[in-house]
């Protein structure tokens, strides 16, 4: 009998944050195993909901009157879409609980023994108590992906600070498993909730080092150059959710402090009043070097952008295991990340370092530019010997299906 895995708080499967390219390539690594069954439960509405037309294999789709997708089938996992109400920020809070409550009326209306429901994120602390001790009088076991140091964004205020940073502390106290993408987020997880003796366990995200499927001169990858007036070798990039944690305003800045004569792609997200602060602070759109480039999502096509940039900027700060990083290692001969634990941890000496300071990264750049083609070849080597060794992911989606069959 095959057991049954509810996964929530990866608000849309296919999109650039890291939940949703985990459950994307879990689910794909597993969609042969009928040992496992995977339930994902999405958002039907408001900001980052699940759009299927996206994905590439949905099947079975399930509308309700109205006309609307409500669920479908997509490596073999179950997707339900939920509806959520739209109050702002707390919106993400009121979809982790309903989900929640959708995977115990599943579980006990299905009678479903020995379930797993497996939260991403730490942001209904306040009910986490009450929704576990529901879920063990069903024998479901309940774990927690923690996620980064979510209380550290900059983009919450202070109240918001304090209400994440005490929901976290909430959900260690009552998962029975908290399992960390990161060495140094378990080791945080463990020492700042020592009193409450977590159980914990350390399971990476993945990637590989498969090269693109599309050629040098596929259409695709050369109108997208022409689109965007860049060429093969010619420019840096940066790819992932266009928030101030992730380093935009000192990429952008020290770019144009660099002398490079090469193009910074920035492929990311819209926030439109994020690229008005920009502008106001730095008016890059003076410095015909930097390219807003918008987003791609045709995974192949990505890859293959990856592996024709000349360099890779990384200036996630508040993450575990980043999966934008790990997919940069796996494609990109020449990785420049932002120097913090998590980033040091996965890529050790493959990659090269910049701190916030001005100047470090410019200085950076130019160093990148100044290196030999050998030198280039060496790191990229290096960094796909360390997904393969450490981040691979048939090795990561067997460590979660021990887990399960616990």
């Amino acid at each position: 009998m095959a057991k049954h895995i509810f996964i929530i708080g990866a608000k849309c499967i296919g999109q650039y944050g890291g939940y949703e390219t985990f459950v994307d390539k879990l689910t794909e690594q597993h969609s042969g195993d009928t040992s496992i069954c995977y339930h994902i439960v999405t958002k039907l509405n408001g900001d980052g909901a699940m759009d299927e037309t996206r994905l590439s294999g949905v099947t079975k789709t399930v509308r309700d009157k109205e006309g609307r997708v409500r669920g479908f089938t997509y490596h073999n996992a179950r997707v339900v879409k939920l509806e959520v109400p739209q109050i702002g920020p707390a919106q993400a809070i009121a979809y982790d609980v309903k989900a929640f409550e959708w995977c115990l009326r599943y579980i006990r209306t299905h009678g479903l023994k020995g379930a797993v429901i497996y939260v991403l994120a730490c942001r209904i602390g306040p009910f986490f108590g009450s929704l576990v001790r529901r879920a063990h009088r069903l024998g479901a076991r309940v774990l927690v992906n923690p996620d980064g140091h979510e209380w550290m964004r900059a983009k919450w205020s202070k109240p918001v600070r304090r209400y994440w940073k005490s929901s976290e502390r909430l959900m260690v106290k009552h998962a029975d498993l908290l399992v960390c993408d990161s060495v140094n987020i378990e080791k945080y997880i463990r020492t700042e909730y020592a009193k409450y003796s977590p159980e914990t366990t350390f399971i990476a995200y993945g990637a590989d080092t498969v090269p693109s499927k599309l050629a040098d001169d596929a259409p695709e990858l050369t109108g997208w150059f022409d689109q965007h007036g860049l060429e093969p070798g010619g420019y840096y990039m940066c790819c992932g959710r266009f928030v101030p944690e992730n380093s935009f305003e000192i990429m952008i800045r020290e770019f144009m402090l660099s002398n490079t004569k090469r193009s910074f792609a920035v492929i990311t997200t819209e926030n439109d009043k994020l690229l008005a602060e920009l502008e106001q602070k730095l008016h890059f759109r003076s410095d015909p070097r930097i390219k807003f480039v918008g987003t791609v999502y045709d995974s192949e096509l990505l890859k293959k952008i990856r592996e024709q940039a000349y360099g890779y900027f990384h200036g996630h700060t508040v993450g575990g295991t980043n999966p934008s990083l790990l997919e940069a290692l796996g494609s990109t001969k020449l990785d420049l990340l932002i120097d913090v634990g998590f980033n040091r941890e996965v890529a050790e000496d493959a990659a090269l370092y910049w701190t916030k300071e001005q100047g470090s990264l410019a200085a950076l750049i130019d160093r990148a530019d100044a290196m030999s083609a050998r030198e280039r070849e060496l790191c990229g080597e290096k960094a796909k010997a360390r997904i393969r060794e450490h981040y691979n992911w048939e090795r990561i989606a067997e460590l979660y299906k021990r887990e399960w069959l616990k």
